[in-house]
């Protein structure tokens, strides 16, 4: 027995290392360091809500003359020149996480999210160059959230143990929705406070203001010791795993914790970045269910989404009558049952199992969602119960869109991880964009119920859609280690 993080070189072969790392990672109990590393690492989606939410709350201010007066064209261009930058930056930045490391790559996507913003907050006047500028600003701050999902969701996978993974991550993904929060109750307080000239800048900085509160507790995570040692990094992986079996057992001196078994070791040969070419051999060759796996999940969460969330004010004010000032009030109501939802119902991916509850949030929500475009039609329904409605289907879309995340960070092998999260979370965003423009269309001046009703029952069998390609196709990774779900590429295969 052994819980030393490799074992030997050669007995497979020139250049080959025997490790028990991923084995050691694996058997460690909850500790205060998994709670710090969370903390540190899962404030990305965090800034990612928030970042849409003041946006939006700050979209029509921008437009009075007080403060950029910009038209409202350029306005809505806002939004899409951010949802670019984070695909953009999902793809660069993944390829880099997986070429130089997790923790260099959730330091410096931090770095460019920080600075984008803060130079968003100095944007003055409407000439070109001042909406050029704008632009940019936005562009590279969503580059940084872009290539925060890509390193964080890899480096959280990979320290966190197996059989706590799935809660894991689905919570972290859900608190997208406890920033959407936090910037509307920002916003409508510093709108109602302050000259919308100065208000609108500040709320561009409580992002920033956010992250550097947690810039240090990342500088003191380790790197993921899973990557290091799939690079050939022995001795640093050595050292990250020693400091991460430390910190779970305490500077008080806990019990030692048990040992590792050799049979858990695995036999790897480190290899060289993965180019593009060998990216989409693996993913739509090698891996070709998987791949439908991931990109339908995705797909069909992202264009639900997108369409409700960023068409809903409109449903409140053209259909409903909802003065334009009260709308942000529904929307902490929807963003609360989306943010309920994951961190209730987590713990069930890990237990129940990843297919049976993926497969059947996604259905449920479909459902509920065909029943209350059914009530919508019958004219049943007023605000407040149409907002109760949301609340009740987005509490399961949420965590089964939650663990659409969690279900791409986990079915690839690792070399590939963060490049695999990127690649079909650009995909998601590219279809999730065409939700917004689609069901706004269908809104129209709110008379036309009947055109919104099919929008509706389209999201409804869109999500039926994710939730049976799951029942058929899912992988059931709950509690399996990383590389019991995918082998890693660079693992030696045992001679049959």
């Amino acid at each position: 027995m052994t819980s030393s993080a490799a074992v030997g070189r050669g007995g497979s072969g020139e250049g080959v290392i025997r490790s028990v790392i991923p084995a050691r990672i694996d058997r460690l109990p909850w500790a205060p360091f998994h709670t710090r590393m969370v903390m540190a690492l899962g404030v990305a989606w965090v800034l990612d809500g928030l970042e849409i939410t003041i946006a939006g709350a700050v979209g029509a201010v921008l437009t009075e003359e007080g403060t950029l007066g910009l038209s409202s064209g350029t306005v809505g261009f806002i939004a899409t020149v951010y949802l670019l930058g984070e695909v953009f930056g999902a793809l660069l930045f993944g390829k880099l996480s997986d070429a130089l490391g997790r923790k260099n790559l959730f330091i410096i996507t931090l770095g460019v999210y920080l600075a984008g913003n803060a130079a968003t907050a100095l944007t003055w006047g409407n000439s070109g160059l001042a909406i050029a500028f704008l632009y940019l600003t936005r562009f590279v701050a969503g580059m940084g959230i872009g290539g925060e999902y890509a390193a964080i969701n890899s480096a959280i996978d990979e320290m966190m143990p197996a059989r706590y993974r799935g809660r894991v991550d689905i919570a972290v993904n859900g608190t997208y929705w406890a920033g959407a929060i936090l910037g509307t109750l920002g916003e409508l307080f510093l709108l109602n406070v302050l000259p919308h000239s100065i208000a609108w800048r500040i709320g561009f900085l409580i992002g920033p203001a956010l992250g550097l509160c947690i810039w240090n507790l990342r500088r003191h995570l380790p790197e993921s010791p899973r990557w290091l040692i799939m690079h050939g990094r022995e001795q640093e992986a050595e050292d990250n795993i020693a400091f991460i079996e430390r910190e779970v057992k305490g500077k008080q001196g806990a019990a030692d914790l048990p040992p590792v078994d050799d049979s858990k070791a695995i036999d790897i040969k480190p290899q060289d970045p993965v180019n593009f070419v060998r990216l989409a051999r693996v993913l739509f060759v090698e891996y070709t269910r998987r791949s439908i796996l991931g990109a339908t999940l995705m797909i069909t969460q992202s264009f639900l989404y997108n369409a409700i969330f960023f068409t809903y004010t409109l449903v409140l004010t053209k259909i409903y009558g909802i003065d334009s000032s009260l709308a942000p009030a529904f929307l902490i109501a929807f963003a609360i049952g989306n943010l309920v939802g994951p961190l209730t119902l987590g713990h069930l991916f890990d237990t129940v199992g990843r297919r049976k509850m993926i497969a059947g949030t996604y259905i449920l929500s479909g459902l509920l969602l065909a029943l209350s475009a059914m009530l919508f039609q019958a004219g049943l329904l007023n605000a407040y119960t149409q907002t109760a409605c949301w609340c009740i289907i987005f509490f399961f879309a949420s965590a089964g869109a939650s663990a659409a995340y969690l279900t791409v960070s986990e079915i690839f092998p690792m070399e590939i991880r963060a490049q695999a999260i990127a690649l079909f979370f650009a995909i998601a965003q590219c279809f999730g964009a065409f939700g917004p423009w689609f069901y706004g269309k269908l809104i129209g001046d709110g008379s036309n119920h009947a055109a919104l009703t099919f929008g509706y029952l389209i999201g409804a069998g869109v999500m039926i859609i994710g939730g049976l390609v799951e029942a058929f196709i899912g992988i059931d990774a709950e509690g399996k280690s990383l590389e019991d779900v995918a082998n890693p590429l660079s693992v030696i295969k045992e001679a049959v």
